[in-house]
This record gives structure tokens, sequence and C-alpha cells, in this order.
């Protein structure tokens, strides 16, 4: 928005107590210089009992972090604040306040994801969700980015040192999961879309825009045939998570 973002995101700190040290390592200097330690264990100079203590010391603070909330934050608003500083010639936080955070469960993170998706409708600066932009709801309908490059990206920088990385895809919608974990969202993307496109409808009189209830319904005004849509989206975590192994195993190969 003009003054504000949303976001909605997935927290699996679990996941980053099943991470080796090497890769908690590799994950944390994707966005931070080495210090000393790490810079040894790259190296493979590390030869002293303290030296250890302190690496290891260093990986269970970054592997907190890595599954934190607030440092997600921080590692995002940090380079807003600097490039904002640079281009106005001062100093200080970008955001006026501290960020604000909610637990969601089930029904209450689509109605969430369901206002923010549709927040530029309601302020009035786009007619329809497909033409809003920043939002995940226009990026599932059209990728901004190249999914192939992005996993050579990943595998090919082993070093990256800055904020500017490939995308990552959205958490999918992978309908009612009950054989395994739920990683994505428990809906399927059809219904969703649907959901916003049916509330956007609703006028509301303190709001300025809303989803003009003369146009078609979305999938038809996207050209989406709801079979062949519903097809692709399952396939695609598939497709992501098959390249992302077969690279991963030529990268060892090579190595």
């Amino acid at each position: 928005m003009s003054n504000h973002i949303h976001l909605v995101i997935k927290l699996m700190p679990q996941e980053a107590q099943s991470w080796t040290d090497n890769e908690v390592l590799e994950r944390w200097t994707h966005l931070y210089t080495d210090p000393r330690a790490v810079q040894q264990w790259h190296a493979n100079t590390l030869d002293s009992p303290a030296d250890y203590e302190t690496l290891n010391r260093l990986i269970e603070i970054y592997r907190n972090r890595l599954g934190d909330l607030g440092w997600f934050m921080k590692c995002l608003n940090e380079p807003i604040a600097r490039q904002a500083n640079k281009e106005d010639g001062c100093t200080g936080h970008f955001w006026e306040n501290r960020y604000k955070s909610q637990a969601l469960l089930s029904e209450a993170l689509l109605t969430c994801m369901a206002y923010v998706d549709l927040n530029p409708v309601r302020a009035d600066m786009c007619s329809t969700p497909e033409e809003s932009d920043y939002t995940s709801i226009k990026e599932r309908i059209a990728p901004s980015f190249d999914l192939a490059k992005a996993i050579d990206d990943e595998i090919k920088q082993q070093r990256l040192q800055s904020f500017d990385l490939p995308l990552k895809p959205l958490a999918q919608f992978e309908g009612n999961v009950t054989s395994r974990e739920q990683i994505g969202i428990l809906f399927s993307l059809k219904d969703y879309l649907q959901l916003v496109d049916t509330t956007g409808r609703m006028i509301r009189p303190d709001k300025r825009g809303a989803i003009s209830i003369n146009l078609p319904p979305i999938l038809e005004r996207l050209s989406i045939d709801r079979q062949q849509w519903l097809q692709q989206s399952q396939q695609f975590e598939k497709l992501y998570a098959s390249r992302f192994a077969k690279k991963r195993q030529t990268l060892k190969k090579t190595a």
C-alpha cells in the first residue's frame, strides 16, 4: 500500500532445529558477513577448543534467529530503511512504528489473506485482484519470476551476500492434506480465487472501491479451465521439489 505493508507468513521454527550446523551457517551467511569463527570454519582452519566453542555458540544463536519472526522483520525492514535514507540523505527508521503481528489459524487465515489481497481494491487503487500490484494473488495468477532460474541461482550461488535474492515460490494451496504434514495452505487455490472475487463484490459505504458486480467471475475473466488449473496447481509443488532435488544431486556429483 502507499504507507504500509501486510505480510502473511508461515513460521516453522521447529524446522530450523532439524537443520545441520552446515545448513544453519550457509543460510545465515546468505544474509550477513561471516564473523571470524565462521570464516575459519569455511577455510577449515579452526584449530583450538575456544574457536570451536565460539562457532558452536554462534550456530545456536543463528539457528534461533532463522526461525524468529522478529529477525525476519529486521532483515526486511533494515534494507528498506538503508535505501530510503540514502535517497533522502537522512538517518533513522523508515517505518513510524514497530510491526504488529497476530497468530492465524484455519478460517482466520483465509480471512486475513483475502483482506490483504483486496486492500488495493478497497482503497480504489485497482479494479480487480488480478490488476493489483504487489499482492500475492496477482503473483499466483501471473508469476513475475522464472522458477527454473530461481532454482538455478539458489544452487549455483552458494555464498550470496546481499538481499537481492531470487524470489521463492509462495506457499502453495494444497487442499485437504491428510497423508502428511501440512506445509502449504489447507484450501484449494481455485476456491480461494472465488472467495476473494466474491468478497470483493460486497460494496461497503466506508470503503472507496469494490469489484464491479457486472464483471464475470474471476476464473472466467482469466480464461482458466477449472480442471486444468486444478491439475497444474497440484503438480506445481511436486515439479518444484523434483527439479530442486535433481539439481542438488547434480551439484553433489560435480562438487
